[in-house]
């Protein structure tokens, strides 16, 4: 299991959500972070979610 960090922002750049987590692969960690940013209600926000290795596998602006 690896750690995956999710971050949303608002139009202003303040953090509304900062959050880890873990997942078995980067597929299951995007499942996972869609399904929490919908949770949320922050699908139309500015989000990320990226690896321990901070490679990007979320993201809209």
């Amino acid at each position: 299991m690896r750690n995956y960090t999710l971050t949303v922002f608002n139009r202003s750049g303040e953090k509304l959500l900062d959050e880890t987590y873990t997942a078995a692969s980067d597929d299951e960690a995007k499942e996972i972070g869609t399904a929490k940013l919908e949770e949320g209600g922050y699908l139309e926000y500015t989000h990320r979610c990226v690896t321990p290795e901070a490679k990007l596998i979320l993201f809209h602006r």
